[in-house]
């Protein structure tokens, strides 16, 4: 039997700050280019719940932005694992 994951509610914020930076960063100028491709239906879906966006267009949007604006956190703070002295005084 397949593992259920867990399914967050959508957060428009999210979306909304996204392509704001987007708008912001001129990566959302004029709309001449297409892209295609085959994807999982569930993958749709699960986008589109999480995301509460409707419009398949709009969802890859969101989605190549969030790969645009990526600022390489989660790299940088694995690369940074181990590194705080142990004995630092951290005030709590």
């Amino acid at each position: 039997m397949p593992k259920t994951i867990p399914k967050p509610p959508s957060d428009p914020s999210r979306v909304e700050a996204v392509l704001s930076a987007a708008e912001r960063s001129g990566l959302l100028g004029e709309k001449r280019g297409r892209i295609g491709g085959r994807v999982s239906p569930a993958l749709v879906a699960r986008a589109k719940q999480r995301t509460g966006i409707d419009a398949d267009s709009d969802l890859i949007e969101f989605a190549l932005a969030s790969i645009a604006l990526d600022d390489g956190f989660a790299e940088a703070f694995r690369k940074a694992r181990g590194n705080v002295d142990p004995d630092l005084d951290l005030g709590f």
